[in-house]
């Protein structure tokens, strides 16, 4: 008990550190399905502006349906490991449609992708290999790297001529690849991978993109980078989810060249040491990509409401990162501005969260605005309308 004490000191120094700084972070609680309204614990309806829920089906009653049935026919969960005995139809079944929505050779899943991140460079490559990520890559990606023997190399984010100098350094490694979020969260920018293509090829390297945020997105029908430039089937990995666009429940894969899945099941530790995913997610997400095949309806209406969202707050005056995504990173740059704005938003029905250090880099802090199809004109009027009043009132924008 003494030697806690003492560690307990420290922790509420810690903690009091981060309060004074502006940076603690605090959890609204969300009493209703997730959806573009939300009824939080207060009891007040608002409009969820910070949700991953692009496509509006977080909620959505045939997905719904879809996991009440493959719970009544497979069970709640497969307490087990998938080579043991945790694989079940389902599980392949939705691998194959993985693969054949991103135009892959094959899937493997993972409880989130945050695991798929984190177990996919340690079993393919060794300390006469080299990783080369992009800056602003997710800390999935940035834990995974760690845990890998791989030579690290780092480039400046979306920088094409700093990524070509890590090349030339890494030519002195056996085998090189180039990682890179397609969507980064925090600026809503898409990595421009025809161009690091491009310089893979030119520098024998392979390619891995999470499309956590792109899929379902980014390109004509949400297939997602290699969709938007035209590389379907040429990037040897993707990693995603299925927990943002794809229904928003839980659930990551890695899908790719089909040597490399192979080996992923051999040796990736976070699929040999996780339990399965359940079946009631895995029926959900083999119904999501049946209607992804059906119609591109949620698609054009993310797009056009994202576009008329960025135009308007962009007339009102505000700073918001250029975005090729639905994220509209509103840029406020001081943390607890950042906190006392979407404070005051949450006061106007507006459901939103200032991000902040450690999040993103000191002095850059700004409240995300994720755009999803389920919602309508009206809903975007509001948040903008309320947008505009808090900004006059804090002086963001006059």
């Amino acid at each position: 008990m003494i030697t806690y004490s003492k560690f307990q000191k420290h922790l509420q120094d810690e903690l009091a550190d981060i309060k004074s700084a502006g940076l603690y972070k605090n959890e609204r609680i969300i009493v209703s399905p997730q959806g573009a309204k939300i009824k939080v614990s207060s009891g007040q309806e608002v409009l969820n502006f910070c949700a991953n829920n692009y496509l509006g089906l977080s909620d959505n009653k045939e997905l719904i349906e879809a996991a009440k049935q493959a719970m009544d026919s497979r069970g709640f969960g497969m307490s087990s490991v998938r080579f043991i005995c945790g694989t079940q139809d389902l599980h392949k079944e939705l691998e194959a449609a993985i693969a054949k929505f991103f135009g892959t050779e094959d899937t493997i899943l993972y409880a989130a992708c945050f695991d798929a991140n984190g177990g996919v460079f340690e079993p393919l490559l060794t300390d006469q290999d080299a990783i080369i990520s992009d800056s602003l890559n997710h800390a999935s990606i940035i834990d995974g790297v760690r845990l890998c023997k791989a030579v690290r190399y780092r480039y400046a984010n979306a920088d094409m001529a700093d990524l070509e100098k890590q090349l030339k350094l890494a030519q002195a490694q056996r085998f090189r690849i180039i990682v890179t979020d397609g969507v980064f969260s925090m600026d809503g920018n898409v990595a421009p991978l025809d161009k690091i293509y491009e310089l893979a090829q030119k520098y024998d390297a392979m390619i891995m993109v999470d499309e956590s945020h792109s899929a379902g997105v980014v390109g004509k029908t949400g297939r997602g980078t290699t969709e938007l430039f035209n590389l379907k089937g040429q990037v040897e990995i993707i990693t995603g989810t299925l927990g943002k666009s794809f229904g928003g429940a839980i659930g990551g894969f890695t899908t790719g060249k089909k040597e490399i899945i192979d080996l992923l099941r051999q040796r990736s530790r976070p699929y040999l040491f996780s339990n399965s995913i359940p079946p009631a997610i895995a029926g959900a997400g083999i119904k999501m990509f049946e209607m992804m095949e059906q119609s591109n309806d949620l698609q054009d209406k993310l797009h056009a409401n994202t576009d008329y969202f960025v135009e308007k707050m962009e007339a009102a005056g505000f700073d918001i990162k250029p975005t090729q995504s639905s994220i509209c990173a509103v840029m406020l740059y001081d943390a607890k501005l950042s906190q006392d704005m979407a404070t005051k938003l949450l006061d106007e029905g507006i459901y939103v969260t200032g991000f902040y250090y450690p999040v993103v880099p000191k002095d850059l802090a700004r409240i995300r605005v994720q755009i999803s199809a389920g919602h309508e004109k009206e809903h975007l009027d509001k948040c903008i309308t309320a947008f505009t009043k808090i900004g006059k009132e804090l002086g963001v924008i006059k």
